[in-house]
C-alpha cells in the first residue's frame, strides 16, 4: 500500500536519540568465529566498525544524543568499556552514553521489580531482541521520545540524516493511519540496495528470499515516499513512543528481530512504514555461512510461524498472515518452511565442509526448532502483557537516569 503523508515536513516537539548496538570479543579467532552475533568487532582491532559509523555521524545537522549498548561477555566488560570510551573520546563533538553490562545489570533488576512474572531476559545486553529492548528502554529513563536505531557497521552518508529519519513521524497518512514506525534501508558496498543475486547452486537453491525481496523492494523504491512496509531495516529505523511504549521487540527469536518487530506491530494493530529516500551505507565484515548461523534461522523461522499462529488463535490480535506477506516475507511462514529447510540441511550436509553440522540439522535440528517453538510461542505474548507498565514505571527514572548520565 502506498500512501501519501498527510501533514508534510518532519516530526516537531520531540527529543530523539540514535541507538548502536556494538559487539565485542577478546581476539581470539576461535571466540570470533564461534560468536552468538553476525559480527563482533575484536578487542584489539586496529579498524573498529564503531569508529567508522561515529565518524560518519560527526557531519549529521542537529544530532541528538547517541546511546552505544557495548554487547561483550562479562569476562570482557571493563576492557571493551576502555577501548570504546576511547573512541567515544575521539568524537568530542558527539554526545555518547554508554551502557555496560554494569549498568545493564542494574536495569534489568528495575525491570524484574516491574514485572517479576516476565520469564528469562527480556532486557538484556544478550540476544538481539533483548538488546534492542535494552535500547528503548535507555531512551525511556532518559527521556528521549523518539528511538532511530543504527548498527555500528553502518555509516550515514549525508548531513541530513535526522531530517530524513524524522520525517512522517508521528503524522498520518491522507488515510489517517498514524506513522509511528518507519524503516529506511541500506546500500551494500557495491552501491545496490538489492540483494546480492550472485549467490547460485544448489546449497542456496531452497534458502534465499533474493527473488522476492527483490521483487519488494524495487516496487516500494519505485513508488511513493512513504508506504506500509512489508521489510524492516534495523540498522535504519525510527520509532516513536506511541510505538516503542507499547511493542516490545520480541527476546525469544534467534535472529530476525526487526523483521519480527513489523509482525508484532501489526498484531496490534499498527504498521511499519518504509521511507524510500532515508538510508545507511552497510559495510559488514564477511560472514561465512556456517551450519550454526543456519540453525539459529531454522530456529527463528519454526518459532515466527508458530508464534503467529498462536497469536491468531487469540481474540485480542490481529492475525498476520502469509499472504498479507507476500511477495517477502510471506513463504517464509507458510508450509513451504519445512521443505527448504529438510532440502537445504541435506545438500549442505553433502557438498559443504560442514558435513556433520547439516547433517544433524537434518536429522535432529528440524524436531529440535519446532518443540523450541511450541514451547515459546505464547512468550512473547506474556511479556506484551506487562511492555506498557514496564516502560511507564522506567519512563523518566530519576535514580537510573543518573546512573547513566553519570557515564555520559
Amino acid at each position: 500500500m502506498s500512501a501519501g503523508v498527510a501533514c508534510e515536513g518532519t516530526a516537531r516537539h520531540v527529543r530523539p536519540a540514535i541507538v548502536i548496538p556494538t559487539y565485542w570479543v577478546d581476539d581470539s579467532a576461535a571466540t570470533r568465529m564461534q560468536g552468538t552475533y553476525d559480527h563482533s568487532t575484536g578487542l584489539n582491532s586496529n579498524d573498529p566498525e564503531l569508529e567508522r559509523c561515529l565518524a560518519s555521524l560527526e557531519q549529521v545537522r542537529n544530532l541528538p544524543r547517541v546511546i552505544l549498548l557495548l554487547v561483550c561477555p562479562l569476562s570482557a566488560t571493563d576492557d571493551a568499556e576502555r577501548r570504546v570510551e576511547r573512541i567515544a573520546a575521539a568524537h568530542p563533538g558527539i554526545h555518547t552514553t554508554i551502557v555496560t553490562n554494569k549498568e545493564a545489570s542494574r536495569i534489568a533488576e528495575r525491570v524484574c521489580q516491574l514485572a517479576p512474572h516476565v520469564s528469562g531476559d527480556a532486557v538484556s545486553l544478550r540476544g538481539y531482541g533483548a538488546i534492542r529492548n535494552m535500547g528503548l528502554v535507555v531512551a525511556a529513563i532518559l527521556g528521549h521520545d523518539v528511538v532511530i536505531f543504527l548498527d555500528d557497521d553502518e555509516v550515514v552518508t549525508g548531513s541530513d540524516f535526522m531530517k530524513l529519519a524524522l520525517y512522517g513521524l508521528n503524522q498520518e497518512t491522507r488515510q489517517r493511519l498514524p506513522i509511528i514506525a518507519k524503516s529506511g534501508y541500506f546500500y551494500d558496498a557495491s552501491g545496490s540496495p538489492l540483494a546480492d543475486t550472485t549467490k547460485t547452486g544448489v546449497c542456496h537453491r531452497w534458502w534465499t528470499k533474493r527473488i522476492e525481496f527483490n521483487r519488494w523492494m524495487k516496487r516500494a523504491l519505485a513508488g511513493t515516499r512513504i508506504s506500509r512496509s512489508n521489510y524492516a531495516c534495523g540498522g535504519c529505523m525510527a520509532l516513536s513512543a506511541r510505538a516503542f511504549t507499547r511493542v516490545a521487540f520480541d527476546p525469544y527469536i534467534t535472529r530476525g528481530e526487526d523483521l519480527d518487530y513489523l509482525f508484532n506491530l501489526r498484531l496490534f494493530g499498527y504498521d511499519m512504514w518504509f521511507d524510500n529516500q532515508w538510508h545507511v551505507r552497510h559495510l559488514p565484515p564477511a560472514i561465512a555461512e556456517r551450519s550454526g548461523r543456519f540453525m539459529q534461522d531454522v530456529y527463528r523461522w519454526f518459532y515466527e510461524r508458530a508464534k503467529l499462529a498462536y497469536a491468531a488463535r487469540q481474540v485480542e490480535y490481529n492475525q498476520v498472515t502469509p499472504a498479507q506477506l507476500m511477495p517477502y516475507p510471506g513463504a517464509w511462514l507458510s508450509d513451504q518452511l519445512d521443505d527448504r529447510v529438510r532440502k537445504t540441511a541435506l545438500v549442505r550436509a553433502l557438498f559443504t565442509r560442514e558435513h556433520r553440522g547439516y547433517w544433524h540439522i537434518y536429522r535432529h535440528g528440524r524436531d529440535e526448532a519446532q518443540r523450541y517453538a511450541r514451547e515459546n510461542a505464547h512468550r512473547y505474548l506474556q511479556l506484551q502483557s506487562f511492555w506498557p507498565a514496564i516502560m511507564d514505571g522506567l519512563w523518566g527514572d530519576i535514580h537510573l537516569a543518573a546512573l547513566l548520565e553519570h557515564r555520559a
